[in-house]
């Protein structure tokens, strides 16, 4: 009986031994082995040639590493292999839920969204956030709560005016819900409604009384990127110095043509607000052209005023330079110049862009116009504060939604040597994370999260134009987002392993 009882224990430890081994040879069959790939980490230094492993959605060891039994080998020679790209300016959650594959920024290497910028959230944060759980994504997505959203729940058309103590008060308990739910800071879009009628500083100041210190952030598309810029930046600094969170400019520019080559002293304002102490960062997207809604050419809000409609076209877009992207009144305008459209009407410029506005009664117009210069741009992606953004969407009239990065990478490093690879891809990862205040993300080393790009630094490429803003980049080979290839041979696999990233993570 004894000597029964003991051959059953050798069996029974034979058969969990088996179960052991093979567990172990499950897991190694499910991990990924890159070599030989050129790495550059996001960090700054220099590239290296090694090998990279991915296993359980992280990056699970780096070097001159030997493969595993069953493990998956993919040879890397002649490509790239970096962090995803974050996107601290997005607009993809457009139109999300209806392409959660997001094709237009993971075929440019994108692998994180942030959102909720310029002012413009989903409210409430967690109502948002329940949906991309039941509805995954292939990207992972982060985002703020909207001061210009908060305010039309509110106030709701009675905007045009500063907000009293208890509107200021019911706007800090929706916030207060947000930051519960994970966002990450507050955004504000201070140059469109209804945010252009707070009282300059105290409004958003004291909203941003709900994040304690060290734990929130404020985004901003200040007052003015042309008119009134100095006074919006002062206004931005003393936010940021009275709030003393973490302030990050949103699209950084100069957008007024007597502005233009005055990057110095935009730079160094804000560099002397950081030797005060304070933490602030900016975003570029790497286009001399912006998309917005015509209204923000009148700072004062007087459509009807043909002085300010002159000005407009002639300090701040030229009429052969303003292009409709998007019009509900007539979208049979959409493409054509104010220029363009003025010879159809027979009707001078000015007037017509003043009856655009006055004819869309929806106030949904879009309009894409040429109002910076690339010396500007340049001197503003190489200050080192400065991450890479694409304000751009997943279907819009604007390339940048499908070629921001990619741009980056062709046109601002290979062709033109404006940054160097190291430091176009630090700004475009690590950088991004440190300014959103994202943890294991943006650098390749062990234990960070597999969000991987693996590109050809001959052949990346933004192929989007104004003539044709529905071409992907090209280039990209494949994207792996916590570990699971989401797009490659220049298609999306159909994978959703997107997370939301909040606050803290």
């Amino acid at each position: 009986m004894i000597k029964e009882h003991k051959s059953g224990i050798i069996i029974i430890f034979l058969i969990l031994g088996s179960l052991l081994i093979s567990e172990l040879a499950a897991k190694e069959n499910s991990s990924l082995l890159i070599i030989n790939a050129k790495v550059i980490d996001g960090t700054g230094s220099a590239a290296r040639l090694e090998s990279v492993r991915i296993n359980d959605s992280r990056i699970q060891g780096l070097g001159q590493l030997r493969p595993l039994p069953g493990e998956t080998i993919l040879d890397a020679t002649g490509l790239v292999l970096s962090p995803g790209f974050i996107d601290t300016h997005s607009h993809h959650d457009i139109s999300i839920f209806q392409m959660p594959d997001a094709l237009s920024a993971i075929s440019q290497g994108i692998t994180t969204i942030v959102v909720g910028l310029d002012g413009f959230s989903q409210v409430p944060l967690s109502g948002f956030f329940a949906k991309v759980k039941d509805n995954p994504l292939a990207v992972n997505i982060a985002s703020y709560s909207g001061h210009n959203s908060l305010r039309n729940i509110v106030m709701g058309q009675d905007y045009q005016r500063f907000s009293t103590p208890k509107e200021i008060e019911d706007m800090k308990n929706l916030l207060r819900l947000d930051m519960k739910a994970g966002a990450l800071g507050l955004s504000t879009g201070l140059e469109y409604d209804p945010g252009i009628y707070s009282e300059e500083t105290d409004e958003v100041v004291a909203l941003l009384e709900v994040f304690p210190e060290d734990q929130g952030r404020y985004a901003s598309h200040i007052r003015s990127e042309d008119v009134h810029l100095e006074s919006a930046l002062d206004e931005f600094i003393e936010i940021s110095r009275k709030s003393k969170l973490p302030s990050q400019i949103s699209h950084i520019k100069l957008a007024r043509r007597d502005l233009w080559g005055q990057t110095s002293w935009m730079i160094d304002k804000l560099n002397a607000a950081r030797q005060e102490g304070l933490d602030i960062t900016a975003d570029i997207y790497p286009y001399t052209y912006w998309e917005s809604t015509m209204r923000t050419l009148f700072a004062k809000r007087d459509f009807d005023n043909r002085d300010s409609a002159e000005f407009a076209l002639t300090e701040l877009v030229h009429p052969n330079q303003l292009t409709l992207s998007h019009y509900e009144p007539d979208p049979n305008l959409v493409g054509k110049t104010i220029a363009e459209i003025a010879v159809m009407r027979k009707e001078d410029p000015v007037t017509v862009l003043m009856h655009l506005i006055q004819d869309d009664k929806t106030k949904t117009d879009s309009a894409i116009g040429v109002a910076m210069t690339q010396p500007d741009i340049d001197k503003l992606m190489q200050w080192e504060h400065s991450n890479i953004c694409s304000d751009g969407a997943l279907n819009n009239g604007h390339p940048r939604g499908r070629g921001a990065f990619a741009r980056i990478l062709a046109n601002y490093v290979r062709s033109r040597g404006i940054l160097g690879w190291e430091n176009a891809i630090h700004k475009m990862t690590q950088l991004s994370a440190l300014h959103m205040g994202f943890k294991n993300r943006g650098v390749i080393k062990s234990g960070a999260i597999a969000d991987l790009v693996l590109f050809d630094p001959e052949k990346i490429q933004d192929n989007a134009t104004m003539d044709d803003i529905n071409r992907l980049s090209s280039g990209i080979i494949n994207v792996w987002v916590g570990g699971e290839l989401v797009y490659s041979d220049k298609k999306s696999t159909g994978l959703r392993p997107g997370q939301v990233i909040r606050r803290a993570d």
